[in-house]
């Protein structure tokens, strides 16, 4: 995985944000959290307009027109779905998947959860779809909106979660602090993360394609609480 390139140093300075759950997945700036109520009034504030019949709001994204749905769990909205409003043929479908692979891969607002999954020209998705039941999308982890240093005091609450300590840490081996990376990452990973969850699919409409990208706040959805 990518993420496993970078330093240890860099993955301090995201924890920060780890340590408060206000700092949940975004979509156009304003947090996937709250009621539904709530979400409607700030999408329609961003100029999307709801369509009551249908019970989702309708507007524009990323040069794209689409409809959103927004998803709760105990009336706390856990996810947007943001799906083309417009099917499209699979030579395009292909197009669109890879140009939105290369958005998200550039943009340092994400961090990659796969290699590069985009789509050859000569692969003919419909039939993988059909009779492979392949499942084309690609994931991310959204990083926070900004990047600071860790504080003392928040460096420590980490490796205290995690069982170290400072000195302890920097006493390790050169092979060891490598090791030590990876438990950290697995750790951040599991732990915050990967509360923090965007990705897209191709949705499938019989031979007829669209794209649906969801932006999802894990803190808000159950986890067998209610079991």
């Amino acid at each position: 995985m990518k993420m496993r390139c970078f330093s240890f140093l860099m993955f301090l300075m995201l924890g920060v944000y780890a340590f408060a759950q206000k700092d949940v997945t975004q979509f156009l700036g304003i947090p996937v959290d709250g009621t539904k109520t709530e979400m409607v009034q700030k999408l329609k504030a961003k100029g999307f307009k709801y369509n009551s019949a249908n019970g989702w709001l309708e507007g524009e994204f990323n040069g794209r027109e689409v409809e959103l749905s927004i998803v709760t769990d105990n009336n706390k909205v856990w996810r947007i779905a943001v799906m083309d409003k417009w099917t499209t043929d699979e030579a395009n479908i292909k197009i669109r998947f890879n140009n939105l692979c290369r958005q998200f891969a550039k943009n340092e607002k994400y961090f990659p959860l796969n290699e590069n999954p985009e789509i050859l020209e000569s692969e003919m998705i419909g039939y993988e779809m059909l009779v492979n039941k392949r499942r084309y999308e690609s994931a991310y982890f959204q990083s926070p909106v900004k990047l600071s240093e860790l504080s003392e005091e928040e460096n420590n609450k980490i490796l205290s979660e995690m069982g170290f300590d400072k000195d302890t840490v920097d006493s390790l081996s050169d092979s060891e602090k490598k090791e030590f990376n990876n438990t950290f990452v697995d750790y951040m990973t599991e732990k915050y993360w990967s509360k923090k969850m965007v990705w897209f699919i191709i949705n499938d409409e019989g031979l007829k394609y669209r794209i649906v990208i969801f932006y999802d706040n894990e803190y808000n959805h159950a986890d067998g609480e209610d079991l």
